[in-house]
C-alpha cells in the first residue's frame, strides 16, 4: 500500500481547476471539523458527502431533527475546541471490505464504497473504473471519513474564528427529490478571521445591491405566478432603461457595418437538427408543438436563422464580411429551481450578430468585435473584467463535434486573433460551444465572482452543415467562417447586472427618469410644468410631484428612487427664471437658470458621463 505521504500527495489531483488550493483544502478540512461536531451534538446523524462550494463548504446529513440556533451555536464553540488541539489529518488506504466493516453503521459510506468500486463518483454518475481503485480514509481527533482529500495537515493551520456556520436547508442524497431528504449544514470558511469579516461584508453589501429587491423598491420589474418562474414583466421604469441600451448598442452596430433583421422566435423542429442543437440542447428546449404535419420549436438561438439569411442568395467573396445582427428572442428551458429575477429566465432577448467572414478575415473582424465591446463597457462603466480562450474537452467526444483538426485550426486562430489584439486571456478546457471555441469576457460581480457577459464564437462547424458558400475570386465555391457574437450579453442580464453594479443609481444617460421637479407650492405649479415641458421638448425624461406632501418628503422620495437630479422651484426660482438644484446624492448645486442647467444635462447625457457634475 502506498505511504501517507503519497496518499496526500495523490489527494492533491482532486482540487478543481480555478479553486485555489489552499482555500481547498482549509473548507474541506473544516467541513470534516463540521461533521465532527454535529455528529456528537446528534449522534443519530448519518453523515453523508461534504463538498467545499464557491465560498466555504456544505455537509449533509440524514437527520430526523431540525438544529435549533442554539444547537448551531454549539456545533460552532465544538468546531473552535476541535481547531485548538491541533490534531493531525491522517490519511491510510483501506480495502472496500474494511471499509464496509468501518462505516457498517453509516448506509450513506456504504453506498459510495459500493459506487467507488463500479465505477461511480459520489453522486452516483458514471466514472473512470480504476483497475484496483484505492479507497482512502481521514481521521481527526476521533472522527473518520471516507475521503480521497485533499486536507491541511492538522487543524492546527485552521483558524477557529476563520468559519461562520450560517445555516440549515433541505437537500436530498445525491440531489435527486426521489431519494432521502437530509439537512445541509452549509458555512463560509476562509484562511483568517479577517478575510472572513472581508467576506460578510460583502455579503452585506451584495444583499443590498441585489437586483431583485432594487428592481422592486424601484419598480423597475415584478414578476407574478400567473405568469410562471422566468417570465419577469418590465415595468415603465424598467423598459426605459432597456430601450435606451437596445439603442445605444444598436447605433453602434450600424456604424460598424451591422444589418439589423427581425426572424420569427420559433421554426420548425428540423432546422435545429440540421444545426445540431436538437442533437445538443434539447434538454433546454421547451418541447415541440405538434401541428400534425410539423413540429414547432421555440427557438434557444438566433444562428440557424441568420444562416437562412445568408442563403437568401448568391454570395460572393466581395460581399463577405456580412455581418448580420438582431436583438433576437429566445428561449430556454430552464429549470425552475435556478431561475429568477432577470438573470436566469426562460425568455430573453440577446444582442446577437453573426457575421460570415473569408478565413483572411477572421483576426480584423475578431478584433472588431473586440473594440466594440470594449467601447461598449466603457460607456457603461464596467471597468472589471478578463478574456478567457474556451476550449472543448478533446475526450468529449459526444459534447463537442468530433473533429480535431477543425478544433485544432479554428482554437489556434483565436490565439492568434487574441495575440494581434494585444489581450491578456487565459485557457479553459471543457468551456466552448459545442461547434467551436470562442473568447468569453468576465465581469465581476460585487461578490468577486466572475461571470460572462459577452462572448466571440469562431464556428467552422454551422457553415459545413448548413453548405454555406461564397464565389471566389477564381470563380470557385468556397466555405465562409462564422463569428457568433454578442456585445451587451442578453437584455435582461445586463439589466440585472447594471442594477447591481450602480445599486439602482443608473448614470444620468440610463437613468430611467433624469430631472425630478418638485414645486414648493401650489402657486408654483404652473412654473414647474414649464420647466418640465422645456425639458421634455429636448428629450429629457422628467417627472413632476404635484402632490400634497411637504417639500422634503418629495425630495427624500425622488432621493429614494435615485433619480439622478431634483430640482425645487419656489417664488425666487419663478422670479428668476431659475431651479434650485439638488443631487440624488444630497448635494445642494444651488440656484441656476434653467437654460444652464439644461446645458449641464446636455453634457452628461450626450457623452454618457458616469458622475452627475463632472
Amino acid at each position: 500500500m502506498a505511504s501517507e505521504a503519497e496518499l496526500k500527495a495523490a489527494g492533491e489531483k482532486y482540487v478543481p481547476k480555478d479553486y485555489d488550493p489552499t482555500l481547498y483544502k482549509i473548507r474541506h478540512s473544516l467541513a470534516h471539523v463540521l461533521a465532527q461536531a454535529v455528529t456528537e451534538r446528534f449522534p443519530q446523524a448519518k453523515p453523508t458527502i461534504g463538498p467545499p462550494v464557491e465560498f466555504g463548504f456544505y455537509y449533509d446529513f440524514d437527520l430526523d431533527v431540525s438544529p435549533s440556533d442554539e444547537d448551531l451555536g454549539w456545533i460552532t464553540d465544538r468546531m473552535r475546541k476541535i481547531i485548538r488541539g491541533k490534531h493531525a489529518f491522517k490519511v491510510r488506504e483501506i480495502t472496500s471490505v474494511e471499509g464496509k466493516e468501518l462505516f457498517k453503521e453509516q448506509p450513506y459510506k456504504l453506498e459510495l464504497i459500493e459506487g467507488l468500486v463500479n465505477g461511480q463518483d459520489e453522486y452516483g454518475n458514471s466514472a473512470p473504473l480504476a483497475d484496483a481503485p484505492t479507497l482512502t480514509v481521514y481521521q481527526q481527533d476521533t472522527f473518520v471519513d471516507l475521503c480521497r482529500g485533499p486536507h491541511v495537515d492538522s487543524t492546527a493551520a485552521l483558524d477557529p474564528k476563520g468559519f461562520k456556520v450560517t445555516q440549515v436547508t433541505g437537500s436530498y442524497w445525491r440531489g435527486d427529490e426521489k431519494n432521502k431528504a437530509l439537512k445541509r449544514f452549509h458555512a463560509t470558511a476562509w484562511a483568517s478571521e479577517a478575510d472572513l469579516k472581508a467576506h460578510l461584508a460583502r455579503v452585506e453589501e451584495a444583499a443590498k445591491r441585489d437586483h431583485r429587491k432594487v428592481g422592486r423598491e424601484l419598480e423597475l420589474f415584478m414578476n407574478s405566478p400567473l405568469l410562471g418562474a422566468g417570465f419577469p414583466i418590465l415595468l415603465p421604469k424598467g423598459s426605459t432603461v432597456r430601450r435606451i441600451l437596445e439603442q445605444f448598442i444598436t447605433d453602434y452596430e450600424r456604424a460598424a457595418g451591422y444589418q439589423h433583421v427581425y426572424s420569427p422566435d420559433l421554426a420548425k423542429r428540423s432546422l435545429y437538427e440540421v444545426s445540431g442543437h436538437w442533437e445538443h440542447y434539447k434538454d433546454n428546449m421547451f418541447p415541440p408543438m405538434d401541428l400534425g404535419e410539423e413540429e414547432l420549436v421555440l427557438r434557444p438561438m438566433n444562428c440557424p436563422h441568420h444562416i437562412l439569411i445568408y442563403q437568401s442568395r448568391p454570395r460572393s467573396y466581395r460581399d463577405l464580411p456580412i455581418r448580420i445582427a438582431e436583438l433576437g428572442k429566445m428561449y430556454r428551458y430552464e429549470r425552475s429551481g435556478v431561475v429568477g429575477g432577470l438573470s436566469r429566465v426562460r425568455c430573453m432577448t440577446l444582442n446577437d450578430a453573426h457575421l460570415f467572414v473569408r478565413p483572411e478575415q477572421i483576426t480584423e473582424e475578431f478584433v472588431g468585435v473586440l473594440n466594440l465591446i470594449k467601447k461598449a463597457y466603457a460607456d457603461l462603466g464596467i471597468t472589471e473584467y478578463s478574456f478567457r480562450l474556451s476550449k472543448r474537452d478533446p475526450k468529449n467526444k459526444v459534447k463537442y463535434v468530433d473533429d480535431d483538426l477543425m478544433w485544432k485550426t479554428s482554437q489556434q486562430k483565436l490565439r492568434d486573433a487574441l495575440q494581434q489584439a494585444g489581450v491578456v486571456y487565459r485557457e479553459a478546457e471543457d468551456e466552448a460551444a459545442f461547434y467551436g471555441p470562442k473568447v468569453d469576457i468576465e465581469v465581476k460581480d460585487v461578490m468577486g465572482r466572475e461571470e460572462t457577459l459577452s462572448t466571440i464564437q469562431l464556428d467552422p462547424h454551422l457553415p459545413k452543415q448548413f453548405g454555406l458558400v461564397y464565389k471566389d475570386s477564381d470563380d470557385t465555391e468556397k466555405r465562409p467562417f462564422m463569428i457568433h457574437r454578442g456585445v451587451i450579453s442578453t437584455m435582461e442580464r445586463m439589466l440585472a447586472y447594471l442594477i447591481e453594479l450602480y445599486a439602482g443609481a443608473f448614470p444620468p444617460w440610463l437613468a430611467p427618469v433624469q430631472v425630478a421637479i418638485v414645486p414648493i407650492a401650489d402657486r408654483h405649479f404652473d412654473y414647474a410644468k414649464q420647466v418640465a415641458a422645456q425639458l421634455l421638448a429636448k428629450d429629457f425624461r422628467v417627472e413632476t410631484d404635484l402632490g400634497d406632501k411637504r417639500m422634503n418628503a418629495k425630495i427624500r422620495e425622488f432621493q429614494l428612487q435615485k433619480v439622478p437630479y431634483i430640482l425645487v422651484v419656489g417664488d425666487k426660482e419663478m422670479e428668476a427664471g431659475a431651479v434650485a438644484i439638488r443631487l440624488r446624492t444630497e448635494e445642494n448645486l444651488g440656484a441656476k437658470p434653467v437654460a444652464e442647467f439644461v446645458a449641464l444635462l446636455e453634457k452628461v447625457v450626450g457623452s454618457r458621463a458616469l458622475t452627475l457634475n463632472p
